[in-house]
């Protein structure tokens, strides 16, 4: 429709806020009916307070399940989702921090944990990006930190989660179509996304014999908070006009593939998966 392929030219500050964005992303889950396909479940969804998280977090929850979402310091976004989650009937819970480090993602397993009585279904979403115009311009402190934030943090509380992990547990990890193809000004995001894929299928080969699937999602342009605090306001006016659908995909796309993921009753035989929603693009390779 063309009202979605046009934005404004529009720029904030990272990490950025949804009540910003113009127009704000369809990331409510308004018309979605939940069927019970999550009741009863306990959830930890990183990068939880906006975009697919948000969507992700409000559609468990109109499936039955209970949710922590972790997020850096996006506390309206982060309150807005809450309050979604907990007019559905379930609980939120919040966990600010910065995921980066390797003893905040400990904490918030522990955390998430203690506030919901257990973890079923571990949701690792939490993302940073910031474009270069050339590989020379990719400082190692970036290099360093878009790891820590994409990848290590999938790793740790991955790490921490799998004590409290049984048969019958999910975890889902977000991937993207830049690690199946690579960009040439986010290389570092292409790495760690790519390196998620790879780990996605490792871990999932890894954990069935515990029979705890491992999958993942790799979308290809959304409309989140992501795009206008990282791109030029010029690109963000184009933003996800290149693939077939001629526009981004809106979180609320994206998050009926995390419930298909995280369903036992939808998805038992699926494990080391890279489901690519493209907007119509073939997948690469």
């Amino acid at each position: 429709m063309a009202e979605e392929r046009l934005r404004p030219p529009q720029q904030q500050g990272p990490p950025g806020l949804t009540e910003d964005m113009d127009p704000r992303p369809r990331d409510t889950m308004a018309d979605y009916e939940g069927r019970g396909l999550l009741a009863g479940r306990k959830a930890l969804i990183t990068g939880g307070d906006s975009g697919i998280g948000r969507a992700v977090a409000i559609a468990f929850a109109k499936e039955g399940a209970d949710v922590a979402i972790a997020y850096l310091n996006e506390h309206v976004d982060a309150e807005y989702t809450a309050d979604r989650v907990r007019a559905e009937g379930r609980e939120c819970h919040l966990l600010p921090g910065d995921l980066g480090g390797a003893q905040h993602c400990r904490d918030v397993v522990d955390q998430a944990v203690h506030h919901l009585h257990g973890l079923d279904i571990l949701v690792n979403n939490a993302a940073t990006q910031w474009p270069v115009d050339k590989p020379e311009d990719l400082t190692d402190e970036q290099w360093l930190r878009t790891f820590d934030v994409n990848m290590h943090s999938y790793f740790r509380v991955t790490s921490a989660a799998l004590p409290h992990l049984r048969e019958g547990s999910v975890i889902i990890n977000t991937g993207s179509v830049n690690g199946l193809r690579g960009n040439k000004s986010l290389i570092d995001y292409s790495a760690t996304k790519g390196a998620i894929h790879a780990w996605t299928m490792a871990m999932a080969q890894a954990l069935a014999d515990r029979g705890i699937r491992v999958n993942c999602v790799a979308p290809g342009p959304v409309w989140t908070p992501l795009i206008p605090s990282t791109f030029p306001p010029e690109k963000v006016e184009k933003f996800g006009l290149q693939v077939p659908f001629e526009r981004a995909a809106h979180p609320d796309d994206l998050a009926p593939s995390y419930v298909f993921l995280a369903s036992n009753r939808l998805s038992n035989y699926y494990s080391g998966e890279v489901i690519a929603a493209l907007g119509g693009e073939t997948t690469p390779g």
